[in-house]
């Protein structure tokens, strides 16, 4: 899906309004949202929240906490089948087994389904986007994301207008993702949200590298990733008439109708966004 809107996961009134944004999931924060001594208070109100809200649970992550705090986090929040995890810091397979392992034991003790939750990798250390590879390989990963203010502070660097000091890093892990079978990794977020066309822009150039959906801390962003990823009604009807003439004449290389060229792969990517169309 496309947009995920960050909510703190200890502020009732935050949560309480999440849902009606218009994201397509709402992640409930425990980790950099939330002061140290409020973690427990932010479990046991996010906890609550994801209980009472359960039939919404299809539309609900959780970052948790890569730290001590983990198995607490994982304990307080798994009271429905959510969709899924966001587990910063992660450095190498390692840490996803030992994951694994635990949401495993949770979902047998609440008898929820064995592999139900997935889990987003965070990536946001030089080590990080070097395993990313094994990464994206491991247990109940389905996507990944970059957390690009830590890897900007891992890494020392300084990012210029273009930006292009993360293009490798960014391009690794897209092509981490395609290898392994996985969804495209998420975009990371934009932290001035009173400039929305900027985050726009930044958007459309994720989209471009082979993001697909963008993780928002307000609001006001969530119809901007919405609207970049959602396919307009011309590029649809476009893809369909490919489809269409592919299908038609039993494959093989063709034209479309401004004289393009047609094969396998082109119909394979119309398929994908005409694929995405509908779900949408």
């Amino acid at each position: 899906m496309r947009s995920y809107l960050y909510v703190p996961g200890d502020q009732p009134d935050r949560l309480a309004k999440c849902l009606e944004r218009g994201a397509d999931y709402v992640i409930l924060d425990l980790e950099d949202a939330v002061p140290p001594n409020r973690k427990q208070e932010g479990r046991e109100i996010s906890g609550a929240w994801i209980a009472e809200n359960s039939a919404s649970a299809h539309k609900i992550w959780v970052r948790v906490n890569n730290s001590d705090d983990l198995v607490a986090d994982l304990n307080a929040v798994i009271t429905a089948p959510i969709v899924g995890l966001l587990f910063p810091k992660c450095e190498n397979v390692e840490q996803l087994a030992a994951l694994d392992l635990i949401i495993s034991n949770i979902e047998r003790k609440l008898g929820i389904p064995e592999r139900s939750i997935t889990v987003s990798a965070l990536v946001e250390t030089a080590e990080g986007i070097l395993n990313a590879r094994e990464i994206a390989r491991a247990p109940r990963v389905s996507r990944m994301q970059i957390g690009e203010y830590d890897l900007k502070a891992d890494m020392s660097v300084e990012l210029g207008p273009d930006e292009k000091e993360f293009l490798y890093a960014r391009s690794y892990v897209v092509l981490c993702s395609a290898a392994a079978g996985i969804n495209p990794p998420i975009a990371p977020v934009g932290t001035d949200f009173k400039d929305l066309e900027a985050f726009r822009q930044s958007t459309i150039e994720h989209a471009r590298m082979g993001y697909f959906g963008r993780t928002c801390i307000h609001p006001a962003q969530v119809a901007i990733v919405n609207e970049v990823f959602t396919p307009s009604a011309e590029v649809l009807a476009e893809a369909q008439d490919m489809i269409d003439r592919y299908d038609a004449q039993g494959g093989g290389v063709l034209t479309d109708a401004k004289g393009r060229l047609l094969d396998e792969a082109v119909i394979r990517s119309a398929r994908r966004v005409v694929s995405l169309g509908k779900s949408l």
